[in-house]
């Protein structure tokens, strides 16, 4: 297998077919927009908080990382009450990351070409609420009082689709559904339907809203979850020795990607280039992450956007505050990039939004590259011995001319994309 090298890189792409982010859209737990919450990421604000709902007193763990604002509240109250929580995460995201890109309207209204813009949407449990809550509706009142809307709300191709709808895209909506990497996977396959000439823009991003009395009391029975019940903000805490599973977080994040010509001539000057990705599976274990996946998917990714491993300063990594994932990523970050690469986890401050933290976390990455600063990893007090990588602790000035964000679920799947400063 031909891999990336240390101070091997290839010609660069032609710069008029570079992949480039022209619009961000989030709803995190730090805040309802990309503002909102890069100025919580730069300042080591934590999201999690202490669950005070009725339905949170018998669980073993009674702390999340919940979005900052309803994303209900941003729709009509009629759109609302069509949607999952998820489905309204990713469409708040969405008209965000649109309007960012400088789209007023349907892709028809602003000029595009419908037939060639895509939306790739991930997620990991789709509409799961909805239908626990509907479960909840047959049980208590008969199939007679169940929504007509159930179907549509549960459906795992929800977002993507509402999305599409929503901005009248007719090149495809997919939903990659790969656990904790399906955000990632997006941009990864947003990438793709670009250099494949499938489509000229593509929203792509991942969204997750499943803080629900059910799906916690499955991750704690797994032992994946906190239960630093006492102190929700102290929690999470990536490479930490006092680290104990992560927290429960949900949200959304959406990117614009488009070619770089094309971007010009719309007169817009993006955040940075998508210069490559990679996915991979480990075929190992369905939990616990195995053989060289990890290695190979960022093997895949650097060699793709042509760059060697020594291009690579900042890297916005997976670390999710498990005892065992954390240290295994640092490990393959340092043999790769070599030791003192700077790493940060940012789900140190949102939590862990599952399906959506690929997306989140690659829009961190891009604001990285833009604007030349890394976020802090908080509550890391105490760091695992042996921990050979660069953690900050609090916002770090840099130039970062090419990072890296990596994800990596349960099943074994990985993804990690890179991404680039501008020419």
């Amino acid at each position: 297998m031909a891999s990336a090298t240390r101070g091997s890189r290839r010609g660069p792409r032609a710069a008029a077919d570079e992949i480039v982010v022209t619009g961000l859209g989030a709803i995190t737990p730090l805040g309802g927009d990309v503002k909102s919450f890069w100025d919580g990421l730069l300042e080591g604000r934590s999201g999690v908080v202490a669950l005070d709902h009725e339905w949170a007193a018998d669980l073993p763990v009674r702390i999340a990382a919940p979005m900052a604002i309803d994303p209900a509240e941003t729709l009509s109250r009629v759109q609302a009450r069509r949607l999952d929580r998820a489905s309204q995460a990713a469409l708040a995201a969405a008209r965000e990351a649109w309007a960012d890109a400088g789209f007023v309207g349907t892709a028809g209204e602003t000029g595009l070409d419908p037939t060639r813009v895509a939306v790739v949407i991930g997620t990991g449990i789709g509409g799961a609420r909805s239908m626990i809550t509907q479960y909840d509706v047959l049980r208590a009142k008969g199939p007679g009082r169940v929504s007509p809307l159930l179907v549509p709300m549960t459906m795992a191709n929800g977002s993507a689709v509402n999305v599409g709808l929503e901005l009248g895209a007719q090149a495809g909506a997919h939903t990659p559904v790969s656990a904790c990497a399906s955000g990632s996977e997006a941009v990864a396959y947003g990438l793709d339907l670009l250099h494949l000439d499938r489509a000229d823009v593509v929203v792509v991003g991942g969204t997750e809203a499943c803080i629900h009395p059910l799906t916690m009391a499955g991750f704690a029975q797994m032992r994946a979850l906190s239960t630093r019940n006492h102190e929700p903000q102290r929690a999470s805490r990536p490479w930490d020795k006092g680290r104990d599973g992560f927290v429960m977080g949900e949200g959304a994040g959406v990117l614009v990607l488009e070619r770089a010509i094309d971007a010009a001539a719309r007169g817009r000057t993006p955040y940075a280039v998508l210069a490559g990705a990679g996915v991979t599976s480990d075929a190992s274990d369905i939990v616990q992450p195995g053989g060289d996946g990890r290695e190979r998917v960022l093997e895949h990714a650097v060699q793709r956007a042509g760059l060697s491993f020594d291009d690579i300063v900042h890297v916005n990594a997976h670390a999710t505050s498990t005892p065992v994932g954390d240290m295994g990523e640092a490990e393959v970050i340092a043999e790769l990039f070599g030791e003192g690469t700077v790493v940060t986890s940012t789900k140190s401050m949102t939590g862990h939004p599952l399906a959506a933290a690929g997306a989140i976390e690659s829009i961190a990455t891009v604001l990285s590259v833009h604007h030349g600063v890394v976020p802090p990893t908080i509550n890391l007090e105490d760091p695992e011995g042996g921990l050979r990588v660069d953690v900050p602790r609090e916002a770090r000035e840099m130039s970062v001319d090419a990072a890296i964000c990596n994800s990596f679920g349960f099943g074994g799947h990985n993804a990690s994309v890179v991404f680039t400063r501008l020419p």
